[in-house]
């Protein structure tokens, strides 16, 4: 999923030389889910795609297996027309909970993410700065560096700290271009202490990036790991088309 985090603030619903294309992936062998995908109606594929988007919109909840398959017996049960409980009596109870869930799950990622950043900070050649940026160059760049109301031209590739990948201009085969006066503030301070044609390596705490709220497919409390290939300076601010997203505030 693509998602365009470094977009500006958006409602909740992500060198000098041009750049090698990444190698192509090998395919993955068909497996019995594919196979399934594959032999769908394009209607059941859509009703499929349905169970796809509820069971994210389940994320805040932090469900365990067990408590899946009540949900799922719920659904059955309702289906019937025969569930055990009243919704009007129950249903109040949900936005509690979820909050109550939510914060958990923030602080459990808050502490992954710490962990995290500490072990980063010690890699060889890392800086970390006074907001908790941890800035590691990759690759020295040539060219001139942007300042904070810069518009540049970026390759990147976003990612948690359990290594699960939320974004990625390479795949796109596009690089992004935008502001630096409109992106998260890990963005905006990392960015600067890089050159033209350089590639570096930023390690943004969760309070330079999404905080507690998060975005879709990045948990809140969350640090995020950035590889970035600064490509070009590009002048004036240009629009921000979809094609070319970059980080928010």
């Amino acid at each position: 999923m693509r998602v365009l985090l470094i977009l500006l603030p958006m409602a909740l619903t992500a060198q000098v030389t041009a750049p090698r294309s990444p190698a192509k992936p090998k395919p993955a062998p068909p497996t019995q889910s594919t196979a399934q995908a594959t032999s769908m109606t394009d209607e059941q594929k859509t009703i499929y795609a349905l169970g796809l988007s509820i069971y994210r919109s389940l994320g805040p909840f932090n469900l365990s297996p067990g408590e899946l398959a009540i949900v799922e017996k719920a659904m059955s049960d309702a289906s019937s027309g025969k569930p055990a409980l009243e919704l009007n009596e129950w249903g109040p109870k949900i936005q509690p909970f979820a909050q109550t869930r939510a914060a958990a799950g923030v602080e459990k990622e808050k502490a992954a993410s710490e962990a995290f950043l500490a072990k980063a900070a010690e890699e060889q050649g890392a800086i970390k700065t006074d907001s908790g940026l941890v800035y590691r160059e990759l690759r020295p760049g040539t060219g001139a560096s942007p300042d904070a109301t810069s518009t540049v031209k970026v390759n990147y590739r976003g990612t948690l700290v359990n290594g699960t990948e939320f974004d990625n201009s390479y795949s796109r085969n596009e690089p992004a271009q935008f502001a630096l006066n409109g992106v998260i503030r890990c963005w905006t301070e990392g960015l600067q202490k890089m050159k033209v044609g350089g590639k570096a390596q930023l390690v943004c705490p969760a309070n330079l990036a999404y905080g507690d709220a998060g975005r879709p497919g990045i948990p809140g409390g969350a640090a995020l790991i950035f590889e970035i290939e600064l490509l070009d300076l590009v002048g004036p601010n240009p629009p921000v088309s979809p094609a070319t997203a970059a980080p928010p505030q």
